[in-house]
């Protein structure tokens, strides 16, 4: 399992026009599900990320986490964060993601275990074509 989290201001995400998910201050997080990926890790995750410290204390110092400045998730899941572009050639190839049927539970499980953090999730549409504007903020982005 991969994710990219970003620290934002705002973020919202759009499937055929309409807005489908957004937050203010918060994470986005873009999620890639590879074959041997649990609902067990996909807990262990969201508790990694409830638990990053990048927001600014009084000191101006990244110490606090997402429930300590009120912030929310955005959450997507990408399935090209599992390509494989180490072959000779242009195209990736994405046969480590793990099928729809698969990856999808695994996701959901992502966002409900960061909501038993007590944190507002807003979603994406799992398999859409979706249109994601944020406004990173530092910019911090981790990969983990």
């Amino acid at each position: 399992m991969k994710a990219v989290v970003q620290r934002v201001s705002q973020a919202r995400v759009e499937v055929d026009g309409s807005c489908v998910g957004s937050i203010d201050t918060g994470f986005v997080v873009l999620l890639g599900v590879e074959h041997a990926d649990t609902a067990e890790q996909a807990r262990a995750l969201a508790t990694r990320v409830a638990g990053l410290r990048v927001f600014a204390d009084e000191n101006g110092r990244m110490n606090l986490d997402l429930a300590q400045v009120n912030g929310q998730v955005l959450a997507i899941s990408q399935f090209t964060l599992c390509a494989n572009e180490k072959k000779s050639g242009r195209r990736p190839s994405f046969t480590a993601a793990a099928p729809p049927e698969q990856a999808e539970p695994i996701y959901r499980e992502f966002c409900e275990a960061l909501r038993g953090h007590g944190l507002t999730v807003a979603e994406g549409v799992f398999g859409a074509m979706m249109d994601v504007s944020l406004v990173n903020q530092g910019p911090v982005t981790l990969i983990l």
